[in-house]
């Protein structure tokens, strides 16, 4: 048998991703966090909406938190696609908290939505080099040159300034070979693939 956590907890700071309890979270406390962790744009607008939030806590202590809503692009299919708008992790988080946390959240978003198809989310290149959507499983898949996939008005000046990249993951029915509609997902034009 091995244990569940590592040995010595380091005191009230985890040492450890693993020791992190993850699960929805009230979407004040997420947005609230939010304005504290997240890096480029502490804001959202959150007038599409949020299908659910969560949080990485310890021992009663939140490490970080994302925030899923309906994808912002309205080309992009609303009833089976979720887009991870904010994903903000706190300065003394455990090193591998975003990755374990993003492959947690896909597999609990896939049984919680079984029509759920694919999760997309929008890296900034001037800031990150999405190491965690690769640890977690997912996938690059175009290049932007930022505020034209996913920039509502209130966001748009922030996110013009760099480009992005949108990462994909797919759950559910489609990581099973089977489309709900049958149909090939779209892709915003004119994007390349990474």
């Amino acid at each position: 048998m091995h244990p569940l956590f590592q040995a010595g907890e380091g005191g009230s700071t985890p040492t450890s991703a693993l020791q992190l309890h993850f699960g929805p979270i009230a979407m004040r406390d997420a947005v609230r966090l939010n304005r504290l962790w997240h890096s480029r744009l502490p804001s959202i607008d959150l007038r599409l909406g949020s299908r659910v939030c969560y949080g990485a806590e310890c021992e009663g202590v939140t490490y970080a938190i994302a925030i899923w809503t309906h994808p912002v692009c309205n080309q992009l299919p609303q009833d089976v696609w979720l887009e991870l708008r904010r994903f903000a992790i706190a300065y003394d988080a455990p090193k591998n908290t975003a990755s374990r946390m993003l492959g947690w959240m896909a597999r609990d978003l896939a049984r919680r939505l079984p029509r759920l198809e694919l999760l997309i989310s929008y890296q900034d290149r001037d800031s990150h080099k999405g190491t965690i959507y690769r640890a977690a499983g997912w996938f690059p898949v175009a290049v932007g040159g930022g505020g034209g996939w996913n920039a509502s008005r209130t966001t748009r000046k922030a996110v013009r300034i760099s480009s992005k990249i949108r990462w994909e993951k797919e759950v559910g029915l489609a990581r099973h070979g089977d489309s709900a509609n049958g149909e090939a997902r779209p892709s915003p034009a004119g994007l390349p693939p990474v």
